[in-house]
């Protein structure tokens, strides 16, 4: 799969999708794929503060549980509740069906940390 280039990336494989000033987060396919099947998906609730490089929730797959990092600061004002009944989506879907939050950033210069999918792409061959 490749790797959207409509979309920012944290070092921690989370990505962002700007929406007109709210920020749409979840996890990259490299996340997704080296975690292997999801079988449950902690998210925040609505109304709660995330903080940069802290964690917000956790996935849990067959292997491991994984914290998920906030790749930017904000108030969560949408959360894909779609994941509690169907965490698989999370391997069906990374990019489209599994997004995890929204959020209204309260610093988007945190943005500029984040990287590219040309970027993120070199990062991950690496590993």
């Amino acid at each position: 799969m490749s790797t959207p280039t409509n979309l920012r990336y944290s070092e921690e494989h989370e990505w962002v999708k700007d929406e007109n000033g709210k920020y749409r987060i979840g996890i990259t396919h490299f996340a997704q794929s080296e975690l292997g099947d999801i079988v449950f998906v902690e998210l925040p609730q609505v109304g709660d503060d995330v903080t940069a490089d802290e964690p917000f929730g956790s996935v849990e797959s067959v292997k491991t549980v994984s914290e998920l990092y906030a790749p930017i600061s904000g108030k969560v004002v949408e959360v894909n509740e779609e994941l509690e009944d169907s965490p698989e989506l999370v391997n069906e879907s990374p990019y489209e069906g599994a997004w995890m939050i929204v959020v209204e950033a309260s610093n988007e210069s945190e943005l500029d940390a984040l990287m590219s999918a040309e970027d993120y792409d070199k990062m991950t061959v690496g590993e």
